[in-house]
């Protein structure tokens, strides 16, 4: 059933009743849902605020989470569909996706689709992909305030309902009469509005009962005639007993309270187009108030006493009851029903209802959670004024929460200081920033704007309404006095005191029972959102979070195929949202964090001022960058507009709601959701503006009535399918993460959020705003609402600032209407204030002398003043160009209301004629004109040049180029798009063409056609001929006459016109004098035909005669060339060209001449054939082409094939002159001449373009190949011996990034720390920096699964030691192989000994190439070798004590995390931990070789072998077998197939030269390793291991078998310590048998050479332990070298070789085969 609502402000505040909503108990039908977020009653209530002394701005709380909400490209985020059944069936409107050019310019792009979004009134843009600014919200720092909201009071039509329920219950129990339960009708409860309604639409009570209307009411109401037969007698009972005294009561009352409203709102409600503010009734200037005889008060007390009498006499009076708990069964849709339960008594509490079936009763929040403050109402009078003033409490609220202050206006809503500022204090202030709010400051508020409202307390004992020592009742609000305070009693609904006597009508002993002032019982129609409680933005999402799974759980059906509940749908959300909404029975209060200022918390958006480097915060799409944009008129106002020009922030959760509202100003609004939760929007077309204006009225009028500014409130929601069925369109989209919603001009707009979401919006104003902005000011001065910023100051602002033509377009018509207005305005005023006393005033008429002195105070005044000193005191509009002063209260006017409003106690004539009044313009009628008028000027320049372009061609027949031209040059110099320009330009350059083209004939000099010289003379010969005839064309005689008559029909004057004129009577001249000559040629000599012919070729046209008299000249011409050519070299082309020169100009062909030359021309054919043939064989004859070449001297040839016969030859000896100069630089001391192997190897890649290799190819590849066999040494030693050549140097470059950290010699050794993940909270919420530690072996930070070892409690990567986290328990212990010998650590490759890579490094000086690993194995050995010099002291086993095994335990996990091994420091820290912290029974063997743990891949070879079951590979099929490699027999088969059949071409003549083609015959000649990149200098001050590769014995501190290095910077300091800095005593062991071949004795200076100066003649020679090849147990076939493929396996990383397919086996039989190839190179 229907249950009325409690006395007070929020109607719906009383059916409210908490309930802490789960999935086990759900919240009944008609209770309201909402979530306590701490599960206990906080100091606030249900809206905990968290220390709410403590200022936002030094609130600190735990970061949100941004993986935990949806953003865009977020797995989370709900993927963009298009819905196409909606609920109320509403359209979409449009969706827009810019691409990433069009989003460029946001203005450009919502002047793109404005004409489409304007239909719909709204519209959502999705930024390109690659568009994403991030959330700069310190989520930490965020906190704000949230307004509290109850679905059901939103909805006009149920908020009318409740509100008049309310009334209804208070006025009977001030008479005695509790409204416990509804009258009912056949068991069903009876709505009371609703008959009340329809009494009223069919004409009143006494109309109904007259025409017997009551049995019709029924049926409209739900209930037939069948059912009851006294169904019309229990309507109209019912209707006597409870609505119609109340009905009656109004009709008298109400006119009363209206009129006291006005009164202290200054104003009638109603919108005013002019002037006739109220004036103020007699009865308010006397104190106290005396009660008058036909008040409207007095007459409906008689009335309302009238109806009570007979209603106690006739009827039975119901008796009070106790409220009961009824507990409902949900129905199988998840809700409860609303009467399954019966009847619940009304009156819980004294003085307020209770819902029909909540659990729990109401809880008093008029204490506990109390948002309005008692303060005094501002007066509209100023503080001069006699007169008194009354109070209202209920206006002025205090200073607003989330950064705004001063009385609000429209969005605002009431809230309490959050910093401690005085209510005073934050009126007269702006807001943190200096900006102004976008919501008016000192207006007094209007009913319904927001404010919160008045909620009901408990009744009080008569006692307290004679309130003597309390505050409450102290002063009437009335007569606004203290005295007489036994006399004073207080409204139980609104708390304001009242005298008894200053009553009307006046209470003489009050009643016992609960008594309301007539104010509360008629209802002023107050609504607003209360405050809610203060949230970071993690509270508030965990409280979104609850209310939402708590809400739908129980809601939400099983689905037995995702066996469990289905899911919330957006649909869902939507459709609960408006059953909600319309629901009377069911409240549900949410909250939502609304108009929250970007200033104070901080934008969603980087800005210049907090991210200065973030390229985002200087996009135009950044809300704070769009409304100063240039295209946006929002930058001419001078000062930052908070909520318009400054972004408002919005923080939703499922429910919040925004309702029905147009933008103010009627601007455009941008919104921007940054992450979260859908918001559904409702969009209204501005088109359709106007008539849902009317439908709103319509649906409510009760609502319109107490307050026509309703929809300036955004308190009010109406159904879109209500709106949709009167005929207006009504529009929805989704908005989701990382999208803007764009409202257009005029539109209204509504809406809601499905759960947890941050939006952030903001106004911009594009330059087709402006007539809408002056509209919605106007509509704002009719509703005398204060506007956000003066419109008329903005617009002279940008005609002061802007001066571009674009601007003045629609600035000007602007200028105009305010102009026109102005005038129209002072005119008006003037003639009312001559109408008094008729003379010439001095403000229109300064300069006529008048005998009259005006005594009205007239000044202008163009200084700027505050925004209050020129805003109209009663209708609230910026009156920036003119305003009246009145100087007795300083109160200003509008020219509209100037003299009308009351300023002060003067009359309406004393007003506009006496001095206390002054009339201020800020710019003479002269001035505003002249503004005006140069604005108008400019915008009329394109105009103006249009006009002069008409004239101009109006006058002038055949216009002047020279004026044409000049009036492009000025069109273009006006900066605004000419729509007669693009022609004008396009004619003025037909004409320059045409001049171009006549320039041509003119000139005695031939013009040169070709543009670029340069172009043509590289351009081809087809080419050129088309250019000839095109040119040939344009010679013609012709096109002289064309022209002629081209320019008659353009039709223009220029002096190119006549000239050419000229010069084609000239040309007809000259014909006749060439056919006179013509017609007689033996008679004149050849000059005189050349110049007659020059003449002719002078006109610059192909005239006929000069074609025949130029073939007469050309033969003779020809015949002297001919004769001077003649034994001279000529190409095959040239001989054509004059054979064919001849046949062209008419030689004969019995000439001499002509026969020799077509006898060269055959016997170059010839030679031309025998070439071509030779050039496309196969197999190049280089002999044959050199005997071609010799011959051409003599002959005429082609130069195209001559020249590719020496390319031919160039290249054949380019590429023999490379392979020498190659070959002999690998041969040179010096190892810095030598090349880089990379550059050899693209060169030897670049001879597959010869047909044949040149001789001295092989001796460079052996060179190859023999440096291929060092890189594949180091393949071995790093493991990767089956791997391509390529791999080595990256292998390289990762083993020495990986070394940098391992062996980081400022990484010291410490205590055990927690990675950061597992550190504990600071206390006391203390932040601190943490610091970057390392750990692992790897020396890295934290990353991925963690593993903390039990004894030295290190943590290690779960990724180092390839242990997946499914595998690991939260209590499996974990001992590390530093602690523990016996565990392995995981290797993908071997770890080469850094002694091999010193040798390696050793080898390089002998290679025929420079390596390109060379820097990186450098820097390899060099960080090792660093590492080890600082290890030293740690490895002297003298000072090593029990107490450095932490240190021990360190290096020793740094030493076994580098890629190379360290044997000697590796064995030594494994000993000395066993010794001390021994934890396996053994100790740990001596560690010479770390080889790879991956289990190797099998070859193919092994593959095969699997699948045969054969175990050995001697078994295999030979067309299975591993083919060895037979380099040498293929170089040498194909060195002799080049050299086949004749001598091998040498480079050049004079400069062959004698070399060998064995490697080992390149010049010894000595000399230093000049440029050789060695280690750097040990100093023999450190003892530090030496860099000499270790073998497999010593002697005397050298190392026998180790090359002979001289001394020089890299060696000089090793041999006074190599006695003590030997190896240690762990025998090394090597993958490889036996160490590379040494390096070459030349190559260094045999001075002072610690070593021995060669191989075999050292100090020592029998003591090398090197081994022979007959020794070496890896030499070919020996069973170690079968078994070598065991040993690699471990290390095996790749199958593919750089080669192909590989084994171990071939790789030794490879090793066997170069030590025989070269012998020079093996140790003795």
């Amino acid at each position: 059933m229907v249950v009325p609502p409690s006395s007070g402000g929020n109607s719906t505040s009383t059916l409210a009743t908490t309930a802490t909503a789960t999935a086990a108990n759900p919240p009944t039908a008609g209770a309201s849902f909402q979530v306590n977020l701490t599960g206990e009653a906080t100091k606030n209530g249900r809206y905990p605020t968290y220390a709410s002394h403590i200022p936002l701005s030094a609130r600190r709380a735990p970061p949100l989470d941004m993986s935990t909400v949806e953003q865009r490209g977020h797995p989370m985020a709900v993927r963009e569909t298009n819905k196409r059944i909606r609920p109320h069936g509403l359209q979409n409107a449009p969706t827009f996706r810019p691409t990433e050019d069009e989003f460029r310019d946001p203005m450009d792009y919502i002047k793109k689709i404005a004409p489409e979004g304007r239909k719909y009134g709204i519209c959502k843009i999705i930024p390109p992909p690659g568009w994403t600014p991030g959330f700069a919200v310190d989520t930490e720092k965020f906190h704000f305030r949230t307004r509290r909201q109850e679905l059901n009071s939103v909805e006009g039509g149920t908020r009318t309902n409740l509100n008049y329920l309310d009334q209804l219950s208070k006025f009977h129990k001030q008479h005695g009469m509790n409204l416990n339960r509804f009258p009912s009708v056949d068991k069903k409860p009876l709505d009371l509005y609703k008959l009340k309604k329809a009494v009223e639409t069919r004409g009143g009570f006494e109309k109904v009962c007259k025409l017997k209307k009551w049995a019709e009411i029924g049926r409209d109401l739900g209930y037939s005639g069948k059912i009851m037969s006294s169904l019309s007698t229990s309507l109209k009972n019912s209707y006597q007993k409870w609505l119609h005294p109340y009905e009656e009561y109004l009709r008298v009352a109400k006119p009363g309270v209206q009129q006291q409203l006005e009164f202290e709102y200054g104003g009638p409600f109603t919108p005013s187009a002019a002037h006739s503010p109220m004036k103020r009734s007699q009865s308010h200037q006397t104190t106290p108030l005396a009660p008058h005889e036909d008040s409207p008060a007095i007459r409906a007390s008689a009335a309302l006493n009238t109806s009570l009498q007979q209603t106690e006499d006739g009827t039975e009076r119901l008796p009070q009851q106790e409220a009961q708990q009824v507990q409902h069964t949900p129905s199988s849709s998840g809700f409860t029903a609303v009467n399954t339960g019966g009847f619940t008594p009304v009156n819980l509490t004294p003085a307020s209802f209770q819902a029909v079936n909540t659990p729990n009763p109401l809880p008093n929040r008029e204490k506990s959670n109390s948002v309005s403050t008692k303060t005094a109402q501002q007066a509209v009078e100023g503080p001069n004024s006699k007169r008194p003033e009354p109070h209202n409490p209920g206006l002025n609220r205090g200073p607003l929460a989330n950064g705004q202050l001063g009385n609000p206006l429209k969005r605002t809503i009431s809230h309490d200081s959050l910093n401690g500022i005085s209510g005073k204090e934050s009126e007269e202030a702006l807001d943190e920033n200096g900006r102004r709010s976008k919501r008016a400051k000192k207006a007094p508020t209007v009913a319904g704007s927001h404010m919160s409202m008045l909620r009901p307390t408990p009744a009080r004992a008569p006692a307290q309404r004679y309130n003597v020592n309390g505050k409450v009742g102290e002063v009437c609000d009335t007569c606004g006095k203290s005295d007489d305070k036994l006399a004073i009693f207080v409204c139980d609904g609104c708390e304001n005191s009242y005298h008894w006597y200053c009553l009307d009508p006046a209470v003489e002993i009050p009643a016992n029972h609960d008594w309301h002032c007539p104010r509360c019982l008629v209802g002023t129609g107050e609504f607003g959102f209360e405050e809610g409680g203060i949230y970071s933005l993690k509270q508030f999402q965990e409280k979104a979070r609850l209310f939402k799974e708590s809400y739908f759980g129980p809601r939400m059906q099983f689905d037995p195929v995702m066996d469990s509940k289905r899911p919330v749908t957006e649909d869902d959300v939507e459709r609960e949202f408006w059953r909600l909404v319309e629901s009377i029975t069911e409240t549900v209060e949410v909250e939502y964090g609304a108009d929250i200022h970007s200033t104070t918390h901080g934008s969603g958006f980087p800005t210049v001022e907090k991210n200065p480097l973030n390229s985002y915060a200087t996009d135009p799409w950044n809300l704070n960058v769009l409304p100063l944009h240039p295209e946006s008129l929002f930058r001419h106002i001078k000062s930052d507009v908070s909520g318009m020009t400054v972004p408002w922030l919005y923080v939703g959760m499922c429910f919040s709601t925004f309702c029905w509202h147009n933008e103010d100003h009627y601007s455009y609004s941008a919104n921007y959701q940054h992450f979260g939760s859908t918001k559904t929007w409702y969009g209204i077309p501005g088109s359709d503006a106007q008539r849902f204006e009317e439908i709103m009225r319509e649906a409510v009028p009760e609502l319109f009535a107490s307050q026509p500014d309703l929809l300036f409130q955004l308190v009010t929601l109406l159904p879109p399918d209500q709106i949709k069925k009167a005929g207006v369109n009504v529009y929805a989209l989704d908005q989701r993460a990382g999208q803007f919603v764009v409202t257009f001009p005029q539109a209204y707009h509504a809406g809601f959020n499905h759960g947890f979401n941050f939006n952030e919006a903001v106004n911009f104003a594009p330059h087709d705003w402006e007539s809408f902005g002056e509209a919605g000011v106007e509509r704002l001065q009719a509703f005398r609402k204060q506007p956000c910023f003066s419109h008329d100051e903005m617009l002279m602002t940008a005609a002061n600032r802007d001066t571009t033509i674009k601007t003045a377009k629609w600035l000007a018509p602007a200028l105009q209407r305010i102009q026109e207005r102005e005038m129209k305005q002072r005119t008006e005023l003037l003639k009312r204030h001559k109408e008094y006393v008729d003379h010439h005033c001095k403000i229109d008429e300064p300069e006529v002398e008048s005998n009259f002195e005006c005594a009205l105070g007239f000044e202008i005044d163009e200084k700027d003043v505050a925004e209050n000193d020129y805003q109209c005191t009663y209708c609230k509009a910026y009156s920036y160009l003119s305003r009246f002063r009145c100087n007795t209260t300083s109160k200003v006017m509008c020219l509209l209301h100037a003299g009308h409003y009351d300023c002060c106690d003067a009359a309406d004539e004393q007003r506009l004629t006496s001095s206390s009044h002054t009339l201020i313009y800020r710019y003479s009628d002269t001035a505003l004109e002249a503004i005006t008028q140069k604005v108008t000027d400019r915008s009329k320049m394109p105009e103006a040049w249009q006009e002069k372009l008409d004239k101009m061609l109006d006058d002038e027949p055949k216009p002047s180029l020279k004026v044409l031209r000049s009036l492009v040059s000025e069109g273009e110099r006006i900066p605004y798009d000419l729509p007669g320009l693009s022609d004008l330009k396009e004619f003025v350059s037909k004409c320059n063409a045409w001049v171009d083209e006549a320039t041509n004939y003119i000139t005695r000099k031939q013009q040169n056609r070709r543009k670029n010289d340069r172009i043509w003379r590289k351009s081809t010969s087809a080419k050129a001929a088309e250019q000839e005839e095109r040119d040939k064309e344009l010679r013609k005689i012709e096109n002289i006459h064309k022209l002629l008559a081209a320019a008659e029909d353009i039709s223009f004057d220029c002096p190119e016109i006549n000239i050419l004129t000229e010069r084609s009577d000239a040309i007809a001249e000259f014909q006749r004098k060439a056919a006179a000559a013509l017609q007689s040629p033996g008679l004149r000599s050849t000059q005189e035909f050349e110049d007659l012919a020059e003449l002719g070729r002078g006109f610059n046209v192909d005239v006929p005669e000069v074609e025949r008299l130029d073939q007469i000249v050309q033969q003779m011409k020809w015949n002297d060339k001919a004769r001077e050519l003649r034994g001279q070299f000529q190409t095959l082309e040239d001989v054509a060209e004059l054979i064919s020169r001849a046949g062209e100009i008419g030689i004969p062909e019995h000439s001499e001449l002509l026969l020799y030359y077509k006898d060269q021309q055959a016997q170059g054919d010839l030679w031309e054939a025998k070439a071509k043939e030779l050039i496309s064989v196969e197999s190049v004859h280089y002999q044959q082409l050199e005997a071609l070449s010799t011959q051409a001297g003599s002959l005429p040839v082609s130069r195209q094939t001559l020249a590719a016969i020496d390319a031919i030859l160039a290249k054949q000896r380019e590429a023999h002159r490379q392979i020498q100069e190659l070959f002999d630089k690998s041969r040179s001391p010096d190892f810095r001449s030598r090349p880089r192997y990379k550059s050899v190897r693209e060169v030897l890649d670049g001879l597959s373009e010869l047909n044949s290799k040149p001789s001295g190819t092989i001796d460079v590849e052996k060179e190859i190949k023999r440096h291929e066999d060092w890189m594949r040494r180091g393949k071995k030693l790093f493991g990767k011996a089956n791997a391509p050549l390529h791999i080595l140097q990256s292998h390289m470059n990762y083993v020495a990034e990986h070394n940098r950290f391992c062996f980081d010699l400022q990484d010291k050794p410490r205590m055990p720390v927690e990675p950061a993940s597992r550190e504990h909270t600071p206390v006391d919420s203390q932040e601190i920096e943490p610091a970057r530690e390392v750990f692992c072996m790897c020396r890295q930070p934290e990353a991925g699964l963690m593993i903390e070892c039990e004894l030295c409690h290190e943590w290690y990567h779960g990724k180092c030691l390839k242990i997946a986290r499914g595998k690991v328990k939260e209590d499996d212990k974990y001992t590390c192989p530093i602690c523990d010998w016996r565990v392995k650590i995981p290797r993908d490759a071997a770890r080469p000994k850094l002694e091999d890579l010193q040798e390696w490094q050793g080898e390089m000086p002998v290679l025929p190439f420079q390596p390109e690993e060379e820097d990186v194995l450098e820097n390899i050995i060099n960080t090792a070798q660093a590492f080890r010099d600082f290890m030293q002291p740690y490895t002297n086993p003298m000072m090593v004590t029990a107490e450095e095994i932490t240190t021990q335990r360190f290096y020793l996990r740094k030493i076994e995390g580098a890629e190379i091994l360290l044997s000697h420091e590796t064995n030594f820290f494994r000993q000395e931990l066993h010794k001390w912290v021994p934890v396996a029974p053994m100790p740990p063997p001596v560690l010479d070789a770390s080889l790879s743990t991956r289990k190797p891949r099998p070859t193919k070879q092994q593959k095969e072998m699997t699948r045969l079951g054969i175990t050995n590979p001697d078994d295999l099929p030979q067309h299975l077998r591993t083919k060895t490699h037979s380099f040498a027999r293929q170089r040498q088969s194909s060195d002799t197939t080049a050299g086949r059949g004749h001598h091998p071409l040498q480079p050049a003549p004079r400069q062959a030269r004698g070399r060998s083609d064995t490697p080992g015959s390149a010049s010894t000649s000595s000399g230093h390793a000049h440029g050789h990149r060695l280690p750097p200098v040990i100093s023999s001050t450190h003892p530090e291991p030496s860099y000499t590769p270790y073998y497999t014995s010593h002697n005397n501190g050298h190392h026998p078998g180790s090359p002979a290095f001289p001394s020089g910077p890299y060696y000089q300091s090793h041999s006074s310590h190599s006695s003590r800095l030997d190896s240690p005593g762990f025998p090394p062991r090597s993958p490889i048998g036996r160490s590379a071949p040494s390096l070459d004795p030349s190559l260094f200076s045999p001075s002072n050479s610690h070593f021995p100066t060669s191989l075999s003649g050292g100090p020592n020679p029998g003591q090398n332990h090197m081994l022979s090849p007959q020794q070496n147990p890896y030499s070919t076939g020996s069973q170690s070298a079968r078994d070598l493929d065991h040993v690699f396996a471990e290390f095996t990383t790749d199958p593919t070789d750089d080669m192909g397919p590989r084994n171990e086996v071939a790789e030794a039989l490879e090793d066997s085969r170069r030590d025989e190839e070269y012998p020079d190179f093996l140790p003795e």
